[in-house]
């Protein structure tokens, strides 16, 4: 099968197209061809490596999985012995968070996985474009107390992260102020933001408003240039480890103070997860956010443009159209 590989991390000139030996599930697994999946921030983030605490996990000198991808939608081909709940010609979708392995043709995965069966209402393209973005979205929004209809402020609304959590903040009854470019303020609005901030025009950190919540869904502020604009106990969440590691010793030490805190939760991905934001999609209460659609053969030229900080939403792949 062909699939996407990297042995070595750095620039997305370490891809390279290779035919690699198609997979067999085990007595656990499901084979699934795959149809769509995408190009994000998780997967760049390995590839490139930047923090040591990635190359923990995934190679501390080169990459132990060598196929990047983490979300995917297609149909079962085959099931091992011991699967209950799938069978072949099933459409399903899901995520397969840091084992990957999904830019690539077919793709084995546990049974008890986070995947589940696809909505036939759902193309491929939306179920692949909303499962890296909805699950980190969830785990920060799981953590926040929705009962007084908090005020919320998400920054890097228009990415696959913040246009989640506009929208599963909003579902839970918060007052979202959304932090992007001016041109998507309308789709932000659409998603459920009352409010909108043109990064480019106004320091969101300086216009006197409090928030009970700041998300940084782009890791590009950090809780100290935040903390003005927390209300008395405020909260701060951010998508990336921020200097120096700061935003894990922060979720340690801030809490032990009964003032403003930082979060930091580690995200696991769960079929219940999955089911959660497919029921909503199905209830046209959460949308996946497309930006662009490119070809298996352009996955390269997606993953280049995934690093310019542009893209809106998701940037899709198609495999096997």
């Amino acid at each position: 099968m062909k699939a996407v590989v990297y042995t070595q991390y750095g620039s997305p000139d370490v891809l390279q197209f290779k035919e690699v030996e198609k997979p067999t599930s085990k007595d656990n697994e499901v084979l699934i061809k795959i149809i769509a999946t995408t190009v994000n921030r998780t997967d760049c983030g390995f590839r490139n490596a930047e923090y040591l605490a990635v190359r923990l996990v995934g190679g501390l000198f080169k990459p132990k999985k060598q196929i990047l991808g983490s979300e995917l939608a297609g149909v079962v081909e085959t099931i091992g012995k011991h699967v209950k709940t799938f069978k072949p010609g099933d459409e399903v979708f899901g995520i397969s968070t840091f084992n990957f392995g999904a830019h690539a043709e077919y793709i084995c995965v546990p049974e008890d996985k986070s995947i589940i069966i696809k909505p036939a209402k759902l193309s491929f393209n939306e179920a692949a474009a909303v499962n890296d973005g909805g699950f980190l979205a969830f785990a920060f929004i799981k953590k926040i107390n929705f009962t007084n209809n908090p005020t919320m402020l998400i920054n890097g609304a228009s990415g696959s992260i913040g246009s989640a959590s506009v929208q599963l903040a909003k579902h839970f009854g918060a007052t979202v102020t959304a932090v992007c470019r001016e041109k998507d303020f309308k789709l932000l609005r659409s998603l459920g933001a009352e409010h909108v901030i043109d990064y480019t025009k106004e320091d969101f950190t300086e216009n006197g408003q409090l928030y009970d919540v700041v998300i940084d869904a782009v890791g590009k502020s950090s809780f100290f240039r935040c903390r003005k604009i927390l209300k008395p106990k405020g909260i701060y969440i951010s998508t990336e480890l921020g200097y120096m590691s700061q935003n894990i010793f922060l979720a340690l030490l801030t809490p032990l103070f009964r003032g403003k805190k930082v979060l930091f939760p580690i995200p696991k991905d769960t079929k219940e997860d999955i089911e959660f934001i497919k029921e909503l999609m199905v209830d046209g209460k959460y949308k996946a956010v497309i930006d662009r659609i490119y070809s298996f053969e352009q996955l390269i030229e997606a993953t280049r443009y995934v690093e310019t900080g542009e893209k809106v939403g998701n940037v899709v792949i198609k495999i096997n159209p």
